[in-house]
């Protein structure tokens, strides 16, 4: 992935004043971590927000605040709880060469054939995976294929992930990613039939951040 500067400029507005910035077209966000104290700066939300959309939970961005270049990873994004735009960033400034500890989410490819072939349902476990590398290593995303789930109770677990050079994966490795699972209907009737109980009757039932200035 190409490099992706995003300019910034300090702020000195804080609190509920901030939606002041918001309405001239600007996003604040806050900026912390290696070397650098805690500043709250301001972005161009135009600009950004294109930006953000090529951007993983793991992506590395480079601040170029004030003329000096900072790396950096998208620690969290706040949005309006009802418009759902985007409000807020934390930006965690990082050091290169040493290591840390983020988030890497999942991406599943591929078709499944146990879909066609025993009507399974794909139920996916896990949306991310916990790791710790230099950012020289960290991967924008794990791009699962299922299909090697060919039959119900198939499954792809973390340990199933290749060993990738530099990168230790930190999540359980027989925490289940992805199953292929029977039919709802299917698991019911298994159920009843496994109790010999006599007469069967089988009922259905109803079974599912604030910016902070």
């Amino acid at each position: 992935m190409e490099k992706v500067v995003i300019k910034a400029t300090k702020r000195d507005v804080t609190g509920k004043k901030v939606g002041a910035l918001r309405r001239q077209g600007k996003l604040p966000a806050i900026m912390y971590g290696h070397l650098i104290e805690t500043t709250p700066i301001t972005l161009n939300a135009v600009e950004v927000l294109p930006q953000l959309a090529t951007l993983t939970s793991s992506s590395t961005v480079t601040i170029n605040l004030d003329g000096i270049e900072y790396p950096a990873i998208v620690r969290e994004k706040q949005r309006d709880p009802i418009k759902k735009r985007l409000t807020h960033l934390d930006l965690q400034v990082i050091s290169l060469t040493a290591k840390m500890r983020t988030k890497v989410s999942i991406e599943l490819t591929g078709t499944a054939p146990a879909v066609k072939e025993a009507s399974a349902t794909i139920l996916s476990r896990l949306n991310d995976l916990d790791v710790e590398c230099v950012p020289q290593y960290l991967p924008e995303r794990f791009v699962i294929d299922i299909s090697s789930l060919t039959e119900i109770g198939d499954s792809i677990r973390v340990h199933d992930i290749p060993k990738a050079e530099g990168l230790e994966i930190l999540t359980d490795p027989e925490e289940i990613i992805v199953i292929a699972v029977a039919p709802r209907g299917e698991e019911i009737v298994a159920e009843a039939d496994s109790e010999d109980t006599g007469p069967e009757v089988i009922g259905g039932g109803a079974k599912k951040e604030a910016d902070s200035e």
